[in-house]
């Protein structure tokens, strides 16, 4: 429902009123009732219900009396008593209806308590109204930071101005009680307005901000729901629903409202039934209550027979209700369970329809088009430096064997090396022997001292023997690299001297 200024823009389309929420038919508002009394002429010689419903910001809503029998209609801005100075509201409910909603709240229908309405707002209380309100997310941003700052643990949900703007209601949740004497202190120097803190629940925080929920619809507490009654798990277990917080949780945290819509009808249903504690006793074991089909009006059974696997089955109420007077009489019930489940698989064929023939020629409709994986080429797998070589063409001085045991290994140090033969000697070098630079004499640093020869070892931790210390640091690397080769032939060869050559 909308008010008439929603429903079609210039070009057609659906267009917001732009009130926010102000609009004169109150289609647009929360919590909105369906005056069903209207148009019903009241008895003769009977005065109309002195009384309306006034609605303010979000979900608040309060009665008040219309004393000086001012001619009021769903939608008129109304200038009412507050405390103190006065507020401004809109009409929601006016005549009969407002007697009923007042004896169901309140189960009271005396207005002498009630405030008054004082007149119809003009255009000087309207604007003040709206300068108000305007000033209510700067100052619920403020009160935030303030809050934090004084280490506080609430949250403040919503801030409220007075329709004159001598007042400001702060409405937050708390788990705890909070003393926030130093806040509405600092709060009223802020501001200079009155100050008063509210404290709501979760649900009436999600009622006030509003929302979708997981039906796609807008949330019942900021709609139609007034009063919110407890929801406990219980109601998910008689519906045979999953104990799954996140889906059964709301967007305030709670359990869903809506648990509670159906569970009389459940409840209803389940004392109907035989007891869920009762046992099966047949000769092919005992059977313990799993579940309950109120839908299909089965009940299933687990069957834990002695040397076998346990055995699911469902019964019809009817069925459980037979063997168990049966086993009151003392008779031994014997179950066949492959009967069983062909009446079960046959009972569930019955209720689907026959799906009509349809082929897909391109295939564009089937579910597993997107799976296809790329295809790649076929890539070596080979690494290291035996793909390089097989790459550059390199690799035909090594045995057929060689390399496959290379390529398993993966040539990256991750597995043993292949043993490979000597290399055949070059002709431009003598064989046993490397050329060494010629040494020159250096004038910027001293000679390095004589070190005292150590024992060098090799895998086996082995000594090698002394091998005489070498002057300066030209022929370090040198030293290292024969160090290196010795360890290579020693494990290839079964751990050799490190001057000795290879042979030829």
């Amino acid at each position: 429902m909308s008010c008439s200024s929603c429903a079609k823009g210039a070009d057609g389309k659906p267009a917001g009123c732009k009130n926010n929420g102000f609009c004169g038919t109150s289609g647009c508002n929360k919590l909105d009732v369906f005056d069903w009394l209207t148009g019903v002429p009241l008895p003769g010689g009977q005065t109309p219900f002195d009384a309306v419903e006034v609605r303010f910001k979000n979900t608040r809503k309060s009665f008040y009396r219309n004393a000086n029998a001012l001619q009021l209609n769903p939608g008129d801005l109304v200038t009412v008593d507050a405390a103190p100075g006065h507020d401004v509201g809109m009409v929601t409910m006016a005549g009969e209806l407002v007697r009923a909603q007042m004896q169901r709240k309140s189960s009271i229908t005396d207005t002498y308590e009630l405030r008054k309405v004082l007149h119809k707002s003009t255009q000087e209380d309207i604007d003040r109204w709206h300068s108000a309100r305007k000033l209510e997310d700067g100052t619920m941003l403020a009160a935030r930071t303030i809050v934090h700052d004084l280490r506080l643990d609430m949250k403040v949900t919503d801030v409220e101005y007075q329709g004159d703007g001598t007042k400001a209601t702060f409405y937050y949740t708390a788990e705890q009680r909070i003393d926030f004497r130093d806040l509405i202190r600092k709060l009223a120097d802020r501001f200079k307005v009155r100050i008063d803190m509210k404290q709501i629940g979760a649900r009436q925080e999600a009622g006030r901000i509003g929302g979708i929920g997981s039906c796609g619809r807008e949330l019942c507490c900021s709609t139609w729901l007034t009063d919110f009654r407890s929801v406990t798990t219980s109601a998910a277990r008689y519906q045979q629903l999953a104990l799954n917080p996140q889906k059964l949780a709301g967007q305030c945290g709670k359990l869903k409202c809506c648990l509670n819509y159906e569970l009389d009808m459940y409840i209803e249903a389940v004392k109907s039934y035989p007891s869920q504690n009762a046992k099966l006793k047949t000769r092919q074991g005992t059977g313990y209550h799993m579940k309950t089909d109120i839908f299909e009006e089965k009940m299933w059974y687990l069957f834990k027979m002695p040397g076998s696997a346990p055995v699911m089955a469902g019964f019809p109420v009817e069925k459980v209700r037979e063997i168990l007077a049966q086993m009151k009489e003392g008779i031994e019930v014997d179950v066949d369970f492959a009967a069983l489940a062909e009446e079960n698989e046959a009972a569930k064929n019955a209720g689907v329809e026959a799906e009509p023939e349809y082929e897909s020629v391109g295939g564009e409709d089937e579910l597993t088009r997107f799976d296809s994986k790329i295809k790649s080429g076929k890539r070596n797998k080979r690494g290291g430096k035996g793909r390089d070589r097989d790459r550059r063409g390199g690799g035909g001085d090594r045995p057929q064997g060689q390399a496959q045991q290379a390529s398993r290994s993966g040539g990256n140090g991750q597995g043993p090396r292949p043993q490979q033969g000597p290399r055949p000697p070059r002709p431009d070098r003598p064989q046993g022997q490397r050329p060494s630079r010629p040494e020159q004499p250096r004038t910027d640093r001293p000679a390095a001292p004589e070190r005292q020869a150590q024992p060098d070892r090799n895998d086996g931790g082995r000594p090698q023997g002394d091998r005489p210390p070498t002057e300066g640091g030209r022929n370090r690397h040198r030293r290292h690299r024969d160090r290196r080769g010795s360890r290579s032939e020693g494990q290839q060869g079964g751990g050799g001297a490190p001057d000795t050559p290879p042979a030829a």
